[in-house]
């Protein structure tokens, strides 16, 4: 019984971990993971980049990663700053691995603390995100796919709840990975672009970077990923 509770304490440590380094993070470090920061350091970091490319990228990956892993904020910022240390290719990639092993990180500490208790609460809390965990029992890799493509959905929402209601690791990481390529082309290309805006000076801002018209492709593809559920619930009508 003494080893049943202690296994149980251990297998939470994970996600309590996770859930006081985004408190902290929230804190104490979201004025830092800022655009105004990246125009501070712009300098900086492309000399880093210079000098050390093959350090500044692994660095890069482990900090892009932990952002994820550990939900702090400035994830938007940190594939807009691939694009702008690295340009297009090989940035994307950097931002691909960094977000997908971070969201592999944060599921697998989700599934093995509090997934089952979480799991029932959610239930039977109604709303949208019941109607999310229904749509991951009855077409697991379509909703899985739509919650990466569609930008409405919360980054870290889409990590955890599939961690919760029991969806396994292979479906998570293969959605995760292909669905976050198609957002991380668009901003880290976005990103590339930082370096005129910043030659023709001014602040920089979400919408001189990247153009709102520029996501309504993710849409499009989350809705292209969401018609098999849309299919399956009229043939059952």
């Amino acid at each position: 019984m003494q080893k049943s509770k202690k296994a149980a304490i251990w297998s939470r440590m994970p996600i309590l971990v996770i859930a006081l380094a985004a408190i902290f993070g929230a804190i104490y470090l979201r004025d830092f993971a800022s655009l105004d920061s990246l125009g501070l350091y712009h300098a900086q970091l492309s000399d880093l980049v210079a000098l050390h490319p093959v350090m500044a990228a692994a660095g890069f990956v482990v900090v892009y990663f932990c952002v994820v892993a550990f939900s702090l904020p400035g994830a938007t910022v940190a594939t807009l700053t691939g694009g702008f240390l690295f340009g297009l290719f090989p940035g994307v990639v950097y931002n691909v691995m960094g977000a997908s092993l971070g969201a592999i990180a944060i599921f697998v500490a989700a599934r093995s603390g509090f997934g089952a208790d979480i799991a029932k609460r959610l239930s039977t809390s109604g709303g949208p995100v019941k109607s999310l965990i229904d749509a991951l029992h009855g077409n697991q890799w379509s909703a899985l796919l739509t919650m990466r493509l569609v930008p409405a959905i919360p980054f870290f929402l889409a990590n955890l709840v599939p961690a919760f209601v029991g969806v396994g690791l292979v479906p998570f990481a293969v959605t995760t990975v292909a669905g976050i390529i198609p957002a991380a082309i668009i901003f880290t290309a976005a990103g590339a672009g930082i370096d005129q805006i910043l030659a023709e000076g001014g602040a920089l801002t979400l919408d001189r970077i990247a153009s709102p018209d520029l996501v309504w492709p993710l849409f499009g593809l989350g809705a292209l990923s969401a018609l098999p559920m849309v299919i399956k619930g009229l043939k059952r009508k």
